[in-house]
């Protein structure tokens, strides 16, 4: 791997992981040393800003929602063991449980890692984007089944990527995050 190459941490939740179903909520926390689920989707977009996914991490959401303060402690610590330049949380599409983790996972990892973070989900989770998008970036994707889901996920790599590196395009950013 390149050393200049900007490494990701992803995080995800039992469907988006490709782990379980809407059904696996208590799928306990895990991770893989390589991309799943969007990340593999990711990847031509990853390769357009020289950036490699080196772990995905994922969670079901009743895991997440009956432990948060312990999950977020472990996310934390797997961050800052693998200590990449930035984690994204999502595409938690049009699921609120999924957006609600992405955003409190975001803020803990930010907040207690240094290292940035962004989340991604779309609009219909109006209540969660108000309450943190002054806190973070939340980069928009289509609902669940919508067209889009190309270009929102070439916007989170951009996205990252700006964060990564600490490249102050707060005009372009704004454009993609609500």
């Amino acid at each position: 791997m390149n050393s200049d190459m900007i490494k990701i941490v992803a995080l995800y939740d039992q469907i988006e992981s490709g782990m379980g179903t809407k059904d696996d909520k208590m799928l306990p926390l895990g991770a893989k040393k390589v991309p799943i689920g969007p990340g593999i989707m990711m990847q031509p977009y990853l390769k357009q800003i020289d950036a490699k996914i080196v772990a995905s991490l994922y969670c079901g959401t009743g895991t997440y929602m009956g432990n948060k303060q312990r999950v977020t402690e472990k996310i934390c610590e797997a961050v800052n063991k693998i200590h990449p330049d930035v984690v994204i949380c999502g595409p938690a599409f049009n699921d609120k449980n999924y957006a609600q983790m992405c955003v409190e996972l975001t803020d803990g990892i930010i907040g207690t890692t240094g290292i940035p973070a962004v989340s991604s989900m779309s609009a219909e989770n109006i209540e969660v984007i108000e309450k943190y998008r002054d806190k973070m970036y939340i980069v928009k994707c289509p609902k669940k089944g919508q067209a889009g889901l190309n270009r929102s996920l070439q916007n989170l790599c951009y996205v990252a990527k700006s964060l990564a590196v600490h490249d102050d395009n707060t005009a372009d950013i704004k454009e993609y995050c609500f």
